[in-house]
């Protein structure tokens, strides 16, 4: 086992990396930005080093900085947590290359899963079904336009790297289709570094659920149970649940095995997620794997009582899994809300400031991940996410129950959250009957105002 990780991440899942690395025995080496200077994590860390300035260009995503820190530490394993440098197939190459475990999946799989037009590509080979679109990148906005008439409108431009919701644009003609081209090159090129973008049919009105995966280097492969992100703005996941409440056993079983076929095809190795749509008639179609832990994890620990970032680390060490498909069984119901530092009235405009006052919810089944305290300040720099509110219960209704509670009870002063739209989510109607969609924010929720 490891004696020393670097995380080269902040906030909310450095903590949760930290908290593991405690219990495990193993030390923790926290890197930090200049704004993160005084981030409450880096008081639990056993140690921590600043590798640059406020930009995440010239500090969490500088791969040159991290490994100098990881060397002056003298770690023997990084975990990149999510976003920043976790599915960039570079940086696991370089900790290869320096004798450094990276915890994630290898550099191999990373490229061909982690790249969504090679995913693509990989489950066509494996034969997972997929909606209809392009088995290449697209190079031309004419190439778009033929594409896009043979499969018929509407379609979706994506970007093939990178995730988030970025370098994403629907077009139900020819117009939005060479405007939502350049558009989603643009945006790809800026948040990504690639502008390569692929095109596949747009499927209107689907559920978005996703299989938790994990595997070790020894052949064991386990799903533990999907998790329903169909609350969306933009592409951005706002709530999260476990189970689907549209998703049957036997569903699971189908939807979990077509996963694993995929992580084995590609020797895929400790946690990933693949994502799929799923249709009013109850067909599921592969959309893309995330090569690393997601922000919303934590629902998948509590419906199987797995301690997902431990089992990733025994697993990039070498481990066997501390459980088999045997061993998961999905009970009780999760549900998890992303508290963003947002101003909802405002078109969800970022709010970063200082927290004056903070009361959080507690109970039976309450779960709090998050990194702020009363007195930090949110810097303007980084993701608006500052914390994860879940809870746990034997069913969905006394999920949704336990839910309103805790948001009751919920207190932040000195910034706006979406503590109010959440209020709202859990008392609405359709959301009760688990009668959403991936439009339903946007299109249903927002438009009531």
């Amino acid at each position: 086992m490891f004696s020393k990780i670097l995380i080269a991440n902040r906030g909310e899942i450095a903590l949760r990396i930290i908290r593991a690395c405690r219990e495990m025995g193993i030390k923790s080496v926290c890197v930090y930005s200049e704004a993160d200077r005084n981030g409450p994590w880096l008081e639990i860390a056993d140690e921590a080093y600043c590798i640059g300035p406020a930009p995440s260009a010239k500090s969490y995503l500088d791969i040159s900085r991290i490994m100098a820190a990881a060397e002056i530490a003298d770690v023997d394993a990084i975990h990149p947590g999510y976003g920043f440098l976790s599915e960039n197939a570079h940086f696991a190459e370089v900790c290869q290359h320096s004798g450094i475990a990276f915890i994630g999946p290898n550099p191999d799989a990373i490229k061909t899963l982690g790249n969504k037009a090679a995913a693509r590509a990989a489950a066509v080979a494996a034969g997972v079904p997929l909606l209809p679109g392009t088995k290449d990148l697209v190079e031309t906005e004419q190439e778009a336009i033929e594409i896009a008439n043979s499969i018929g409108y509407p379609v979706i431009i994506k970007a093939a790297a990178g995730g988030g919701g970025r370098g994403m644009r629907v077009a139900h003609n020819e117009i939005a289709l060479v405007n939502g081209y350049l558009q989603a090159r643009a945006e790809a090129a800026v948040a990504f570094k690639d502008d390569s973008v692929y095109v596949e049919k747009y499927l209107e009105r689907p559920r978005h659920v996703e299989i938790q995966m994990i595997a070790d280097q020894h052949g064991n492969y386990v799903y533990c149970g999907e998790r329903d992100c169909s609350l969306q703005r933009r592409h951005q996941k706002l709530v999260e649940e476990a189970p689907s409440p549209a998703i049957s056993a036997e569903m699971r079983r189908k939807m979990g095995e077509t996963a694993l076929k995929l992580a084995r095809s590609c020797k895929y190795t400790t946690a990933g997620t693949a994502e799929f749509l799923v249709d009013k008639q109850g067909n599921f179609y592969f959309m893309e794997v995330n090569t690393r832990i997601q922000v919303e994890h934590p629902v998948s620990e509590l419906v199987t009582r797995t301690d997902l970032i431990r089992a990733q680390i025994m697993a990039a060490a070498g481990e066997k899994l501390p459980f088999t498909q045997a061993d998961v069984e999905v009970r009780g119901h999760a549900i998890e809300v992303r508290i963003n530092a947002e101003d909802v009235d405002n078109g969800f405009r970022p709010c970063p400031g200082k927290i004056t006052d903070l009361f959080v919810p507690g109970g039976p089944g309450i779960r709090w991940d998050s990194h702020i305290k009363a007195g930090y300040s949110i810097p303007p720099n980084y993701d608006s996410m500052v914390g994860k509110l879940l809870v746990f219960a034997d069913t969905r209704e006394q999920a949704i129950i336990r839910m309103r509670r805790a948001l009751s009870e919920f207190k932040i002063e000195g910034i706006k959250t979406t503590i109010p739209l959440h209020q709202k989510i859990m008392h609405d109607a359709n959301f009760m009957k688990g009668d959403v969609d991936t439009s339903y924010i946007e299109k249903v929720l927002l438009a009531k105002g």
